[in-house]
């Protein structure tokens, strides 16, 4: 699900599941390397985890705020709070173990 920074507070930090954030840009190689290993993440995991993916082009602010410098960059929120990260492309089993 893509979100914008008006979504955000009732997509991410109210959800009542951890949430996986996909920060990322369509121009963007490793980016849409990654999206297929999301894509199975969150089939396999559907109803443990959330998945949603914010553009950095269509909403910098909200990488401005959770201090996204590269992408992908992948940030785990539990409880209304980010607990994990990761930057850059990484394998579904380095996934597993982010949120997990």
């Amino acid at each position: 699900m893509e979100i914008k920074a008006s979504d955000f507070e009732a997509e991410v930090i109210n959800s009542k599941i951890p949430v996986l954030v996909d920060f990322y840009a369509d121009w963007c190689g490793p980016c849409r390397m990654l999206a297929p290993v999301l894509g199975e993440f969150e089939k396999k995991h559907t109803g443990e985890v959330k998945l949603c993916k914010v553009n950095i082009d269509r909403e910098p602010q909200l990488a401005a705020r959770f201090n996204v410098m590269s992408i992908p960059t992948l940030i785990v929120f539990r409880g209304g709070s980010a607990v994990n990260q990761s930057v850059g492309y990484i394998s579904a089993d380095e996934v597993e173990k982010l949120v997990f």
